[in-house]
Order: structure tokens, then sequence, then C-alpha cells
């Protein structure tokens, strides 16, 4: 499971949800995809700060992972 407070668990191109710093006291969550880092440090405890491809500068709280589905295509044997 990825650590939103982890610098390596959030690169560029990655969908997360974000806490502004004007809705750090309610929590309000702001959903985007990282365009850059903002954190030097390769850990920060309340979240690595990013700005998102929308412009939004927040602190990741919740990394959103998207499952990937295979499909396959079935054959069916020509008899």
């Amino acid at each position: 499971m990825k650590d939103p407070r982890n610098r390596a668990d959030v690169p560029p191109g990655t969908k997360v949800m974000v806490v502004q710093k004007q809705h750090q006291p309610t929590g309000q969550l702001t959903e985007g995809v990282v365009a850059n880092l903002l954190t030097n440090s390769s850990f920060h405890p309340r979240g690595i700060k990013v700005r998102l491809t929308n412009g939004i500068v927040g602190r990741v709280q919740k990394i959103i992972e998207e499952h990937k589905m295979i499909i396959e295509p079935i054959h069916k044997k020509q008899e």
C-alpha cells in the first residue's frame, strides 16, 4: 500500500486526494492528478505537498490506486 507521506509514492501523474491549507480545519479533500512535488524531503508527517494539474496546491492525504483490468479475448475452437 502506498503512503501519502512518502515522496517516492506520489510521483507526477498519480491520482490523489489533497487537503488545501484553507481546508485543513475541516479536512475537505480535493481530487486531482499530481503535476509536480513541492516537498523536497523524502518523508513529511502531514503528507507530501504537491501541485495538481489544475494548479491547486495541497498535502496528499490519500493516493487513489486505480486497478487495471486485463481483458483477454475468448476464442472459441472451431470444429
